[in-house]
């Protein structure tokens, strides 16, 4: 969670389902820490290699830096990439394409403040979260790329440093992984995390902010300020809890960064009421990242995560080249 509240608190009971589906990440919780991060490898590698092939436009969020070929305009191309010389030539309006950078610096900012430490469906959010960092780190790997972490959980921040190569973003992985939680009611500070990575100003390449992005959205100036320098991808983690409340008569609430509880009768007005709620906060963060610039990619535990970042990063694709209009 960050900000000063949360906008939909979630039901007290923390525990993924019993039964885990196989499309859920492997548990971090469950004392076999070596096992789960394997698993998690080859879940990530199995699904996702090869859907790439060394191009980095299927999951940053933007056109790179190198330039390339000129084509001609389409509705909906960015007008800032117009080019006027080839326009001028042809008399028809072109655009010139760019290319990804030959060598990305990618930092990840992870939220892993208490409320992450929650889950109602198939695994927590916090283990969705590790796995999100799994595939990023997997995805922008190679070709003399570097990847690097910094971990906020509101109690204390983790600072990985970026390098290259396979050894060092499995430990990245694993670093993320063992990070401790925070105590139930310490409160979560995502703005901070981003203002650290914001300075020492750095080279130009792909900043991840992974978060629950709960709460008013008070990292929204540190965002802004990134995406001066960065191409912007945040990674949305939701659970089913936190947009509909269950029909199940009388339950707890509780907000876990505050520690305040509060116990309610669920009626289907207020079922209605907080649906509502929660739709216009998701809908507020929505447009908050889109005005900093970020591409915004939501997994939920009760989803096939995987399935979602493959569907993101071939239209990712599929937007930069030019087709799919």
């Amino acid at each position: 969670m960050t900000g000063d509240a949360a906008a939909a608190p979630a039901p007290v009971p923390r525990g993924a389902a019993a039964r885990r589906p196989a499309t859920a990440p492997p548990s971090l919780r469950d004392g076999r820490l070596e096992a789960a991060l394997r698993t998690l490898e080859l879940s990530v590698r199995g699904r996702l290699d090869g859907l790439l092939q060394g191009n980095h436009l299927g999951l940053v969020p933007g056109p790179g830096t190198e330039p390339g070929e000129a084509r001609v305009y389409q509705p909906g191309d960015d007008v800032r990439r117009m080019d006027w010389a080839v326009t001028a030539r042809t008399t028809e309006p072109h655009i010139r394409e760019t290319v990804a950078d030959r060598e990305l610096e990618t930092w990840v900012v992870v939220d892993l403040s208490p409320s992450l430490d929650m889950g109602t469906a198939a695994c927590e959010k916090r283990d969705l979260a590790v796995a999100a960092v799994a595939a990023v780190a997997h995805l922008t790997r190679g070709g003399g790329n570097r990847i690097g972490a910094l971990v906020t959980t509101g109690e204390h921040t983790v600072r990985v440093p970026a390098r290259g190569g396979v050894a060092h973003a499995r430990g990245l992985v694993r670093r993320v992984a063992e990070v401790p939680r925070a105590p139930e009611g310490t409160r979560g500070d995502l703005a901070e995390a981003l203002e650290q990575l914001r300075r020492p100003a750095r080279r130009r390449g792909l900043a991840v902010v992974v978060s629950d992005f709960l709460g008013e959205p008070t990292w929204e100036r540190a965002l802004r300020g990134l995406s001066a320098r960065h191409d912007l991808l945040a990674v949305e983690v939701l659970d089913p809890a936190e947009l509909d409340l269950p029909d199940a008569g009388t339950v707890v609430l509780a907000d876990p960064e505050t520690g305040r509880q509060r116990e309610v009768h669920v009626t289907p007005l207020l079922r209605r009421e907080f649906a509502a709620a929660a739709g216009a906060h998701r809908d507020r963060v929505a447009t908050t990242l889109r005005r900093c610039g970020a591409a915004r990619l939501t997994l939920r535990t009760d989803s096939d995560w995987i399935a979602d970042i493959v569907r993101f990063a071939l239209a990712r694709k599929r937007t930069w080249s030019g087709g799919g209009r």
